[in-house]
């Protein structure tokens, strides 16, 4: 998996790549991407075809695209683009996503503080942007939540990167990972990335409500294949 930012301000941001780093002719001629965009509206160009991508929109592009440029539609409050991209074996069609297409999820209660909802964008399901295998969502948590994904688990047959957005300037999240019998955290701040290993939990609680973008790959696509990790067993 590779992960990464574009901020354009003034000037458009073309997507390079060292292409001695993958060995291939250009960036996504054996891969695909997914984009979600956390900043300002902004526009995705895609072998000379534009997308508008406005907040919480997601662009995937399959295996092909030879070009693609990144360009805010505004200077005071600039696009974010944040993007993953994987190995690909067949080529899916490019495609569009607002959050109001996502598939929704809402989890968690109250008296646990993490009332969330999962939105899925690249996924399997019904309605989601079909890929090859990156599967990629935002999760929200409700105003007054902190905790996510606790209980705690893994994904022995997928790796996971989380991008955490929409935190106050002071505000952090202490982000859970290693082993269930031997955890460990990370103080994660906004717009910060972690990427978590198959044998690794994630989860996190954070000083306020927040947001954070997931993605993963790996041997399937099935969001719900996750090995539960029992409260009594975390140390």
């Amino acid at each position: 998996m590779g992960t990464g930012t574009a901020v354009p301000q003034s000037k458009d941001i073309a997507l390079e790549v060292n292409l001695k780093d993958i060995g291939t002719n250009f960036f996504l001629e054996r891969r695909e991407i997914g984009i979600i965009n956390v900043g300002g509206h902004g526009t995705v160009t895609a072998d000379g075809q534009g997308y508008e991508i406005g907040a919480k929109e997601c662009l995937y592009i399959g295996r092909g695209v030879k070009e693609v440029v990144f360009k805010s539609n505004g200077n005071e409050q600039p696009a974010q683009f944040y993007f993953v991209s994987t190995p690909a074996h067949h080529t899916y069609p490019t495609q569009k996503a607002t959050q109001e297409q996502a598939q929704p999820n809402h989890l968690g209660s109250i008296e646990s503080s993490n009332e969330r909802t999962i939105y899925r964008y690249i996924h399997q399901g019904e309605g989601g942007i079909q890929s090859c295998q990156l599967v990629m969502g935002i999760t929200e948590l409700d105003k007054g939540n902190m905790w996510n994904t606790m209980p705690a688990h893994t994904h022995n047959r997928r790796s996971e990167v989380y991008l955490y957005w929409n935190l106050p300037e002071d505000g952090v999240v202490f982000h859970m990972m290693g082993e269930p019998n031997e955890t460990r955290h990370l103080v994660v701040r906004d717009r910060q990335a972690i990427i978590s290993p198959s044998w690794s939990i994630h989860s996190g609680v954070g000083t306020s409500s927040y947001t954070f973008c997931w993605a993963m790959a790996g041997e399937n696509q099935t969001f719900e294949d996750m090995d539960g990790v029992a409260m009594k067993d975390l140390k």
